[in-house]
């Protein structure tokens, strides 16, 4: 009985070892023995100029004045935390309620500053921009923090922080 499991032994510690997670690989094991699938991801080739057309995008959709959307540019699995609201939007719903306040401004944003990285079908656009609101007149200055992840079929927003500067420049 005993060379039996050395045996066994020996046939799980080589599974192990070749089941390390290899780049590009996943591996599930269930009951009845392991099984290794290979995970191929292909890379959408981008550009910073087409990563930063998409706030250019994200600020027309704000122009229609239509919460839906500019929601519509998020991602389904995505945080929004905006500029003047204390409470993150997880929802499309929450999204849109946001929005529909933060419209009613007619808000319209200006890149100011901006730095861009580029990774396998994400991006972050961050920097410093400007929204003049047509409504009242006021001009706030913010900082921003855009991620994207790149779907199949278009760029959508996972992540948008904004927060108004800090000290009056």
């Amino acid at each position: 009985m005993k060379p039996y499991r050395i045996a066994a032994l020996t046939l799980v510690l080589a599974g192990c070892a070749m089941n390390q997670g290899t780049p590009g690989t996943a591996g599930t094991t269930g009951t009845t023995g392991s099984t290794q699938a290979l995970r191929t991801e292909s890379c959408k080739a981008t550009s910073e100029q087409e990563i930063s057309a998409l706030f250019d995008r994200w600020n027309r959709s704000l122009q229609t004045g239509d919460p839906h959307k500019v929601a519509a540019n998020y991602a389904d699995r995505s945080i929004l935390l905006p500029t003047v609201s204390n409470k993150p939007r997880l929802t499309v719903a929450e999204k849109e309620d946001y929005f529909q306040h933060f419209l009613q401004d007619r808000p319209s944003g200006k890149i100011d500053f901006r730095t861009i990285e580029i990774g396998c079908n994400s991006a972050v656009d961050a920097g410093l921009y400007t929204f003049t609101f047509a409504r009242t007149g006021a001009v706030v200055k913010a900082r921003y923090t855009y991620t994207y992840r790149w779907d199949g079929s278009q760029w959508l927003i996972t992540s948008h922080h904004s927060s108004a500067m800090p000290e009056k420049m």
